[in-house]
């Protein structure tokens, strides 16, 4: 004989309970989110005025905008983003023809992303990254956050190389022109010390293959040469070439301040 099963009753206060403490605990975890996210905003692009050590952090970089546009050439344009106002965030620019902003363009979009992409991997350089002007022209871009002493971060400094370029153009900006002088070897020295040495070896041999220099002024004319290139602004160089040279400090003093009154 089967046992008859008794219906299954469920209190629809219950259902209504169960549903609204379901549906309060979703809106909860959802305001927890979109308040998380507006703190991670605030965070990175918060109200406060900056500072004049702020102003000064920024301030010296232009100077890097204009000295990477001259290395990289034309073909590179060069920005740099105050996140003080948004609105007008481009400071410094170099190259801007690519794009078409100048001083006092506001931010882009992309530039925003980027930035939240860095905080996200607590970085302060982004990935390499594509992207197209208004031209169509398509750009590699890089961009680095500027923070101040508190870590805040204050700017971006984007690089975007124009690859629509040609390339002849490109290969023109890397190349000496015909008349302008190619500076000599550079001394990548691992030390100061060896900074001190090589450079000392290299003017010896230069001096001693000058033939308009007598063996009694040779030595003269290497400390001249030293100090010309900057070498006596070392700490302990004078020693190192005293010895060297098999003459005393005082001597090395001697031929810099006749060099000094022209004597």
């Amino acid at each position: 004989m089967k046992c008859r099963q008794k219906p299954l009753t469920i209190n629809a206060s219950l259902v209504r309970l169960v549903n609204f403490r379901t549906l309060e605990g979703w809106c909860l975890k959802m305001s927890n989110s979109v308040l998380s996210n507006d703190h991670s905003d605030i965070n990175l692009l918060n109200n406060e005025p900056f500072t004049q050590t702020d102003h000064e952090i920024l301030k010296s970089y232009e100077a890097a905008v204009d000295g990477l546009a001259m290395l990289i050439g034309a073909h590179c344009e060069i920005v740099l983003h105050s996140l003080e106002d948004l609105k007008c965030s481009a400071v410094r620019i170099a190259n801007g023809q690519h794009t078409g902003r100048k001083i006092g363009s506001p931010i882009t979009d992309l530039a925003l992303r980027m930035l939240h992409d860095m905080a996200d991997e607590e970085s302060n350089v982004s990935k390499a990254y594509f992207t197209k002007a208004k031209s169509g022209d398509l750009m590699k871009s890089v961009t680095i956050a500027i923070r101040n002493r508190n870590q805040r971060v204050i700017g971006l400094l984007c690089i975007n190389m124009n690859l629509d370029v040609p390339f002849s153009e490109i290969i023109k900006s890397f190349v000496p022109e015909e008349k302008q002088d190619v500076t000599s070897d550079v001394n990548f020295a691992s030390s100061v010390d060896d900074l001190v040495a090589q450079t000392l070896e290299y003017t010896i041999e230069e001096v001693s293959s000058d033939r308009n220099v007598s063996n009694n002024a040779k030595n003269k004319q290497v400390v001249l040469n030293l100090y010309e290139k900057g070498i006596f602004d070392i700490k302990d160089a004078i020693n190192q070439v005293a010895d060297r040279l098999n003459i005393s400090k005082h001597t090395v003093y001697l031929y810099i301040r006749q060099f000094k009154s022209g004597e």
